[in-house]
Parts: structure tokens; C-alpha cells; sequence
């Protein structure tokens, strides 16, 4: 359901902290122009969950904002700003379908064309990390590829069977192009943060290459494991 997982990914980037109250009813029925039925099932597979607690008279409260299952022990970036306090936005800036030029990357994981997908993060609505998601060029042909800037990009992609099951990261520095610098506040030429990850079925095939580019002035890349 949309609607819920709008709502968890709200919860997850910390827009509703825990021990807050997310909108009432009436209100997510008006923001997002659904039946009441819809908010209320929503509601009640997030509660099932462990996400909120609904009470009456009270309202529905967030309970905790972490994704679970975990698939290691390790927590998601965004997770752990979240948990110190932090609050994440996403906006979807473009998307696209791209032509890949022989010998490149894009070509090698998807072949002649691919989708693009950029997004820019806020933390504390300050301009963050800007991202470009490259992925199969199958999924245009999906009646949900409108997507809008809160969605879960690998729920996403799980709901149209692409599970990614192995992951490589690859972290880098790199300057800013012009077009990147103006989207995060800085100027051309900034040296930043770049995180390139590739994600794969488990029988091999591409699901993902995003290149990420993180302006670590406004806060460290952080990595907690728990051994």
C-alpha cells in the first residue's frame, strides 16, 4: 500500500519522531486524497509492525523508527542521524531514461538504456546529498514509475521483483559539476564525498548503480557496527 509506506519512510527519516503523533486521520485523508478505509489500513499495518500504537481519544503514536528485519548489524546512515536527532527529507529532482554510450558503466550494467533517478536529501532542510539512482530500463514500463519524492526505493524495486541481494560500495572524493554545486548550495569545482554503490540479484544481474555526493560539512559520513 503507497500510503503506508509513505508514512513508515516519514517515520524512518525522522519527519514523525518517535513519541510524537503522526496527523489524524482526517487530515492524511485530505493531504493524500484517499478514503478513510485506506488511511485506517494503513494505520493498522504500520501498528502490526511495531511502528505506531493507535489509542483512543489519544491519536496514533509513533513507537519506533527503525527498519526491520535488519539484513545486517549494521544500521543505514540515515537511521543513525535520524536517532541523534536529525531530520531527513528526500526531493526528487529528475528522472529520466538515458542512452548508455558503449564501454561505460551504465552500459555494462544495463546495456543501450537505462532509467535515472535523482534525489536530493535534506538534512534539516539544508541541502545534503545528492544522489543519481541508475536502474533497469524495464521498470519505465511500470504503472507506479511516476514516483514522487517519498518512496522507498528498494520497496520499490522489490515490488516489481528486482530483490537486490548483494551490495558493493565504493567511496571516493570527487569535484562537483555545476549543475550538482547549485542543487547542494556549494560551487563548482567543491571537492565532496562520493559514494558509488552497485546492488544485484542474487543471481548476479544489476539492479542499481547510484553515485551519491555528500556535503560532509554539514555532517560526517557515519558507520556503526555492532559485533
Amino acid at each position: 500500500m503507497q500510503l503506508k509506506k509513505i508514512i513508515r519512510d516519514r517515520i524512518v527519516h525522522g519527519q514523525y519522531p518517535v513519541g510524537t503523533l503522526i496527523p489524524s486521520e482526517p487530515q492524511l485523508e485530505q493531504e493524500f486524497a484517499v478514503s478513510k478505509m485506506t488511511v485506517r489500513n494503513a494505520i493498522k499495518e504500520l501498528q502490526q509492525e511495531g511502528y505506531v500504537m493507535k489509542q483512543s481519544g489519544v491519536g496514533t503514536t509513533v513507537q519506533r523508527n527503525s527498519v526491520a528485519p535488519q539484513l545486517s548489524k549494521g544500521k543505514q546512515f540515515t537511521e543513525i542521524l535520524v536517532e541523534q536527532g536529525e531530520t531527513i527529507y528526500k526531493r526528487l529532482v529528475g528522472k529520466n531514461m538515458e542512452q548508455n554510450s558503449p564501454g561505460s558503466e551504465a552500459y555494462t550494467l544495463f546495456g543501450d538504456r537505462c532509467l535515472c533517478l535523482e534525489r536530493l536529501y535534506l538534512l534539516n532542510d539544508q541541502p545534503f546529498i545528492y544522489y543519481e539512482h541508475r536502474l533497469p530500463l524495464g521498470l519505465a514500463e511500470a504503472e507506479d514509475w511516476s514516483v514522487g519524492d517519498e518512496f522507498s526505493l528498494y520497496e520499490w524495486l522489490e515490488d516489481h521483483d528486482l530483490v537486490a541481494e548483494q551490495y558493493r560500495d565504493q567511496f571516493t572524493v570527487a569535484p562537483l559539476s555545476a549543475r550538482i554545486a547549485s542543487e547542494l548550495g556549494m560551487s563548482e569545482g567543491d571537492v565532496v564525498l562520493r559514494r558509488q554503490r552497485f546492488a544485484y540479484t542474487e543471481d548476479g544481474r544489476a539492479v542499481e548503480w547510484s553515485t551519491g555526493y555528500y556535503n560532509t560539512m554539514l555532517s560526517p559520513y557515519i558507520v556503526n557496527y555492532q559485533l
